[in-house]
């Protein structure tokens, strides 16, 4: 299954909702909102800088991953920017094929 880490940015209205419920009880809450999706949560960190919160998420499909970024915007309670994650397997492999490209011009 594909691998996704997301990260997250609190609204100021997120933060409040945090810091009443807990940092616990927001891994909870993502966790399950995956697995009902048929993902499943590998980490979730809180982080210093410009983003609040690093999930490492397996997931269906993009699609899957494109709904929670949607979600949790529409949410008022935050942000989220979603990268698809490569394992050196599928590096091995995309180094295997060839692709007939011609820069622009070249």
């Amino acid at each position: 299954m594909p691998r996704y880490m997301i990260q997250a940015r609190f609204s100021q209205q997120g933060i409040k909702g945090l810091m009443a419920e807990g940092g616990t009880s927001r891994r909870a809450a993502v966790a399950k909102a995956l697995e009902n999706l048929g993902g499943r949560l590998e980490a979730y960190y809180f982080a210093f800088g410009a983003e609040d919160a690093v999930v490492i998420a397996e997931l269906p499909d993009n699609a899957t991953a494109a709904a929670i970024g949607a979600a949790v915007g529409a949410s008022g309670a935050g942000g989220t920017t979603t990268t698809v994650l490569l394992t050196p397997e599928e590096i091995d492999a995309a180094a295997r094929l060839t692709v007939d490209y011609r820069p622009p011009g070249g």
